[in-house]
């Protein structure tokens, strides 16, 4: 019986770990299917890949994005889904950044768009349809234009 109660609580936090903290290792996404995809042709030798992206989807409905350098740290995440995914597991130690960003700007006042030097978030949605990214600029290779990252 004490198996179970424990396989059941293992159960339920492992969504929450499908994915990366920003600036963290990627996730396992071993909770969620999962795909990985070299961010460049297929011409392009690996040694040059400036990055990886790795996909989940959750059972939410929430597709989670990461972008992971060769250094295996993710220095960007977007998320797409009719919820919002849990910000603190996403962004990790820049939760923060996210909190006073939030709390600085007008309830409904449109999207809100976050850059200091360090991080920057872009989040807007309404119910049903939620989306956005955050990006460490530091890390960001240079060859990459984060515009392109969806």
């Amino acid at each position: 019986m004490n198996f179970l109660k424990i396989a059941l609580a293992v159960t339920g936090v492992l969504p929450l770990a499908s994915y990366a903290a920003l600036g963290g290792a990627p996730g396992a996404g071993e909770a969620s299917q999962s795909m990985l995809r070299s961010a460049v042709s297929l011409n392009t030798p690996a040694a040059a890949t400036p990055y990886t992206m790795r996909g989940s989807y959750g059972a939410d409905g929430v597709t989670i994005h990461e972008y992971v350098l060769p250094s295996n740290v993710v220095f960007a995440v977007t998320w797409q889904g009719p919820v919002r995914p849990d910000m603190s597991a996403l962004l990790g130690s820049y939760f923060p950044n996210f909190t006073n960003a939030a709390a600085e700007r007008a309830r409904g006042a449109g999207p809100m768009i976050e850059h200091n030097g360090d991080f920057h978030i872009e989040s807007a949605g309404r119910a049903g349809r939620f989306f956005g990214k955050a990006y460490l600029p530091r890390l960001v290779p240079a060859s990459v234009r984060v515009e392109q990252l969806q």
